[in-house]
């Protein structure tokens, strides 16, 4: 029986190969999932949907982005990192979560400041708020550059 040419018809399979056969699944390596099971992320969980997991490079960079990003545009980073990995990483998870629950919260007291401001108390509030937002911000970083989970001192639990 002659082969028929690379890329010209079905290649021949051994029958004592039953897992070369057309339309079977090949076993997977030891220690990794099959097809139609999903990965283990890097933290144990199991990430919803046929989703690739962060790296643990990019979990510590966007677990910075997210909490530097609230000092200079507030909530906006932090919600839209927190929306877009969440599911990808539960260390991105909970750094959001935390970040977008305190940037909501020092959104509050810009706005309560701002009202005040008529009675000269809301520019000493404005002036903590963004104090605490630098400050904490950069302490939330840090921990999440080490890897390590954060609670902001001053929060609202929003989002839990």
């Amino acid at each position: 029986m002659t082969q028929p040419p690379t890329g010209q018809g079905p290649e021949p399979v051994d029958p004592q190969d039953a897992h070369n056969a057309p339309g079977q699944p090949h076993p997977a390596d030891p220690g990794q999932p099959g097809p139609g099971q999903p990965q283990q992320s890097a933290y144990g969980g199991v990430p919803a949907g046929p989703v690739r997991p962060l790296t643990p490079g990019e979990e510590q960079g966007w677990g910075v982005a997210v909490h530097l990003g609230g000092v200079f545009l507030s909530w906006l980073v932090p919600l839209v990192v927190w929306l877009v990995f969440r599911e990808r990483s539960r260390m991105i998870d909970d750094h959001g979560k935390e970040a977008l629950n305190f940037q909501i919260t020092l959104f509050i007291a810009y706005v309560v400041g701002g009202i005040l401001t008529v009675i000269l108390i809301g520019a000493l509030i404005i002036f903590i708020a963004w104090v605490c937002a630098i400050v904490f911000g950069i302490m939330a970083a840090i921990a999440a550059y080490n890897r390590r989970p954060y609670r902001y001192p001053i929060s609202i639990r929003f989002i839990k």
